[in-house]
């Protein structure tokens, strides 16, 4: 933008703000009744409809799936694409607020005095790319399965021998991902570091007798899985064997 350009805007300015209404009591009258409004929408719904706070919260269940609020469905799947232990922080931190600064930097970065989005390139390209990322691990997240699950592929000899081998081997990998064992110990990229051991490889250290002994008579805080259904609890001791 050149200086007659420039002034010629400043001059259109100032002739479009001489003849606006001023913030007060203009602006603040209309922002007031939307609130207003917003409010009584608000306890009118609570009265109407209530509040499901669900089941009362049991802190000993292994079995819980935890869920978060459908506005942090975007970090939620971060989250879960970012898996490695030493980038969480990266993911919960890092991320979202690189995102923030960028947005909070637009006016800076972008000084052009055009309000029409096709002659604002960066800051068109800039919301349209936070917004729709946004929008798409928004989506994603509210439709991603239990955090729970069990990503670990199979090794190369169940691979390889397939058929009834295989078909075991997802048997109990899900068995696993429903029975809680993730809450103590770390399969793959799944589970927690503890208290546990990690059971990436437990076949390579603990043969399948002592693993089936283990889960029937575990040692504490661990709970015992002998009242697990047998197809379930063979499922089980199957997938772990095959952990090498």
């Amino acid at each position: 933008m050149n200086k007659r350009e420039k002034e010629q805007y400043l001059r259109e300015y100032a002739i479009s703000k001489s003849r606006g209404k001023p913030f007060f009591p203009y602006a603040v009258t209309k922002d007031a009744v939307m609130a207003c409004v917003v409010m009584a929408v608000i306890i009118s719904a609570s009265l109407l409809f209530g509040a499901e706070l669900g089941s009362k919260a049991n802190p000993t269940t292994t079995t819980y799936v935890p869920r978060p609020e459908w506005y942090f469905f975007f970090l939620f799947e971060l989250l879960r694409v970012i898996k490695p232990p030493s980038l969480v922080g990266l993911a919960t931190i890092g991320v979202p607020t690189l995102g923030m600064i960028l947005l909070f930097l637009l006016p800076f970065y972008d000084r052009s005095p055009e309000r029409r989005p096709e002659r604002r390139p960066i800051a068109t390209l800039t919301g349209i790319f936070v917004i729709g990322a946004m929008a798409y691990l928004t989506y994603q997240g509210a439709n991603a399965g239990t955090p729970t699950a069990l990503s670990l592929a199979p090794p190369a000899p169940v691979k390889a021998a397939g058929g009834e081998t295989l078909a075991n081997f997802e048997a109990g990998r899900l068995a696993v991902a429903q029975s809680g064992c993730l809450s103590c110990h770390k399969i793959g990229d799944n589970g927690n570091n503890g208290p546990g051991p990690e059971l990436t490889h437990i076949a390579s250290r603990i043969p399948r007798q002592a693993i089936a002994r283990t889960l029937v008579n575990p040692t504490a805080p661990m709970p015992s899985f002998r009242r697990l259904p047998p197809k379930k609890f063979n499922n089980i001791v199957e997938f772990l064997s095959a952990l090498k």
